[in-house]
């Protein structure tokens, strides 16, 4: 009896200490602490305060799928004509119509053949004819369109958490909501706007070469050439203002950035300011090689979302697939930059439609509030528990002292984010465990008053309250399955919290309690109970 009892109280030392550990970085301010015994117990850090605790960013995007499904269209006429130009099938026109069809109207109607055979490899467009002998008209087939809605959604938020995750916001929350928004939640941002930039940018890089035979006057009066585009070139003027050159170049990229490897901040030795490095990947470096090989002394505009940032002579055959995008940015601007062409391009704009921002004003005040309450809360039932049940009210609340230490020290173990419904679980669950206590309090006054010596009455209290806590607690434990199984964002932390605080206080309850009066009981001959 004795080792199992003292293997009782080794346990529940044990378990205090590991939710102590996990507990300090968060009691003392401190951000970590070092790795206890490696292998078994991580680094311990400061537990995550939610968007309602700490402030934060709460943003809805909708990504405009619409313009994936151009995109993609877009793409595929850009296969075609490089597959026609294979296949030396003359093209007199190849236009996107509408959103998902492609006009294509050859020379002569004779190479219609060869470019059926090529469409063969093209499963997703269905054929029709056109107004000419020598015209096609090819249109997405059924279904084909949703799939392409759907994909860009998800890759879109992907795209994003990549970019939040190296933007370094601790526990971000971005799920989708509906078929095309996304929720995005970053607690304790500092930069709202920079986030924003960062989160909403498309980041479709693009070479592209300049038309220098067009007239930019012309374009700028609305005068664009056919197969040319006029774009505006980030410059700065000796104020170190902004400003804006037109520049005029070709529609067709000859290179995208989807085949990019790497992106990251360097300094230029020359001008001493921050550029982004890039690298392509084999196939990159390959095109890239004969872009420049091929168009020596021409320049080339590295165009990021359709703004120019750079427009550099080529001087020779670039190998090895390495570049720079410079334009007088800030260290920041490089860096969000990198970022972004790191975690790809977005495949469709995103509109913002709704951007709350929680000040820390309002999460401290929140905090501080729960605080009051919580401790005036407790005061008042450890209190009511230390007068009413005397020595034995005491022995229940140092179990629900533990029951919250266990608690808070499993949710930072866990690198949980706490959140106000997260505290409500909390307060929830430690309210079931004075329930649980009283309960067996009661049962063993009972036992008592039915002249049963101390011992029997310990026995027969915890025995009788044993079935009724188990019931209670399974039916909460389920309840806040279901919660976690169907629920999103703060629900589920409720549901966490109360989970956590449900499976603790069984054991604190029954298990705690039981070993401070087995301990008793066996220490000295009790003739009555504090109770």
């Amino acid at each position: 009896m004795k080792k199992t009892l003292s293997w009782k109280f080794l346990s529940l030392l044990v378990v205090t200490v590991i939710a102590g550990y996990y507990l300090f970085p968060t009691l003392s301010g401190r951000s970590s602490l070092p790795s206890l015994l490696p292998p078994l117990l991580p680094r311990a850090e400061r537990l995550n305060l939610g968007l309602d605790l700490q402030g934060g960013m709460h943003l809805v995007l909708e990504v405009v799928t619409e313009k994936a499904v151009e995109n993609t269209v877009d793409r595929l006429i850009a296969e075609l004509r490089r597959e026609a130009e294979k296949e030396n099938i003359p093209v007199e026109r190849m236009t996107r119509e509408g959103l998902d069809r492609i006009r294509i109207k050859l020379q002569a109607k004779e190479g219609l053949e060869g470019l059926r055979r090529i469409l063969k490899n093209y499963s997703n467009l269905q054929q029709s004819g056109g107004a000419d002998p020598a015209e096609l008209v090819l249109s997405l087939a059924p279904g084909e369109m949703k799939r392409l809605q759907e994909s860009a959604v998800r890759q879109s938020l992907e795209t994003i958490r990549n970019r939040v995750d190296q933007f370094g916001v601790a526990e971000p929350h971005i799920v989708q909501e509906g078929d095309q928004r996304i929720v995005v939640q970053l607690p304790g941002i500092k930069e709202p706007q920079r986030a924003i930039n960062l989160i909403g940018k498309t980041a479709l890089l693009e070479f592209k070469l300049v038309a220098e035979d067009a007239n930019v006057a012309e374009a700028v009066g609305g005068k664009v050439p056919e197969g040319d585009e006029l774009l505006y070139m980030r410059g700065t003027n000796e104020q170190e203002k902004t400003s804006k050159v037109p520049l005029v170049v070709q529609k067709r990229a000859v290179l995208t950035g989807d085949l990019l490897t790497s992106a990251q901040v360097q300094i230029n030795s020359q001008t001493n300011e921050p550029v982004v490095s890039i690298e392509f990947d084999r196939e990159g470096a390959r095109l890239f090689g004969e872009a420049t090989a091929a168009n020596v002394g021409r320049r080339l505009a590295v165009v990021l979302d359709d703004t120019v940032y750079s427009a550099p002579v080529i001087r020779e055959k670039i190998l090895g697939g390495k570049a720079q995008i410079s334009g007088r940015f800030t260290t920041e601007d490089a860096r969000d930059l990198a970022i972004v062409l790191r975690a790809g391009a977005l495949p469709a704009p995103v509109n913002i439609i709704s951007n709350l921002t929680v000040g820390p004003s309002l999460g401290l005040d929140s905090v501080e509030k729960g605080v009051r309450a919580a401790i005036l809360g407790g005061v008042l039932v450890i209190a009511f528990m230390a007068v009413y049940y005397k020595l034995s009210g005491v022995i229940a609340n140092l179990a629900l002292l533990l029951n919250l230490i266990w608690l808070v020290g499993a949710l930072a173990s866990l690198r949980a984010t706490l959140t106000l419904p997260g505290i409500a679980g909390i307060i929830l669950g430690i309210g079931m465990a004075v329930d649980s206590n009283v309960l067996i309090l009661e049962r063993i006054r009972e036992e008592l008053r039915l002249g049963k010596t101390v011992r029997s009455a310990i026995d027969g209290g915890y025995d009788k309250a044993f079935l009724t806590i188990i019931d209670s607690h399974v039916t909460t434990l389920i309840t806040a399955f279901a919660l976690f199984l169907f629920g999103t964002g703060p629900v589920k932390g409720f549901a966490v919290t109360l989970s956590l605080g449900v499976i603790f206080n069984l054991v604190t309850a029954l298990t705690g309690t039981r070993v401070v009066y087995d301990w008793m009981t066996q220490r000295w001959n009790l003739k009555t109970l504090s109770i």
